[in-house]
């Protein structure tokens, strides 16, 4: 007995020293964007032994703020993951609850046609989603930026595993009760869902805020760019200058930090909760 609880607090120790290893790992960045962020113009921010020694200063973060073309692309950035984050949410629910739920000809079909988009990379959709938004004329709009982010395969398959798990008897009762498909869905399969459905939604919100490629082919006016295409242009400007462009992602990166943070409890029990090993 003092054996095995000996080898298991090993285990947990080890365990503990590669998460702390990890995330050490991962604030590297994080912290090295922070500072540099908040040193004088012209800095040695690339030397470690430097970058750490006062001054430090908040008027990088003035001039970012004072600068109009932030302030447009941090509404087109709010705008489209916010737009995107609820009608993939409600789309998806619906799809996942008709395969769970409903029977009709070619279910299977269309659930593994679901399951087979997840393996189709992003670089060879490009092209024919480009073309449609030409032929439709919505290049430089908002649905440009919207639309082909709707099809989130992995949202279905996340919530359809959860539905999967609703025992039938309350989905019988609610029928006794005279409740339709469309009630049984508002009224029973939602609120049992919600933490899966917010941790789609948060997913989803901070995968369209740093959404870089597509909004890079679909938006060529200055006035439509979001965050993660307008930085670039804007440190254009700085190439031998980190220090204001590091504010700016900042600045660019705070709302998916912060959403993450304040949500991240929702996130592990929406997982959990959806059967996926």
């Amino acid at each position: 007995m003092t054996h095995r609880l000996r080898k298991m607090t090993l285990g947990r120790l080890l365990l503990y020293v590669a998460s702390f290893g990890l995330a050490v790992v991962w604030l590297i960045p994080l912290v090295w964007m922070l500072v540099t962020a908040v040193k004088p113009g012209g800095s040695a921010v690339t030397v470690i032994g430097e970058l750490f020694k006062p001054p430090f200063t908040l008027d990088n973060y003035k001039y970012v703020l004072g600068n109009a073309s932030i302030w447009n692309w941090t509404w087109n950035s709010s705008f489209v993951a916010v737009v995107t984050t609820v009608l993939t949410v409600i789309l998806n629910s619906l799809a996942a609850f008709a395969l769970s739920r409903l029977q009709f000809v070619g279910k299977s079909v269309i659930f593994w046609l679901v399951i087979m988009g997840l393996m189709v990379p992003i670089e060879a959709k490009i092209i024919p989603l480009f073309q449609i938004m030409v032929d439709m004329e919505l290049i430089n709009s908002y649905p440009a930026l919207i639309l082909p982010s709707l099809a989130a395969p992995l949202g279905v398959f996340i919530l359809k595993q959860f539905y999967d798990g609703i025992p039938k008897d309350l989905v019988e009762a609610a029928k006794i009760d005279g409740a339709g498909w469309l009630r049984i869905y508002w009224s029973l399969f939602l609120p049992l869902s919600r933490s899966s459905m917010a941790a789609l939604g948060i997913f989803t919100f901070v995968t369209s805020w740093n959404n870089y490629l597509w909004p890079f082919l679909a938006v060529t006016e200055e006035k439509m760019m979001t965050l993660p295409v307008g930085i670039p242009t804007f440190q254009s400007a700085y190439t031998a200058e980190l220090i204001i462009p590091m504010a700016a992602n900042v600045l660019a990166s705070l709302p998916a930090i912060l959403a993450f943070i304040l949500f991240q409890k929702h996130i592990i029990k929406g997982i959990t909760m959806t059967g996926i090993k």
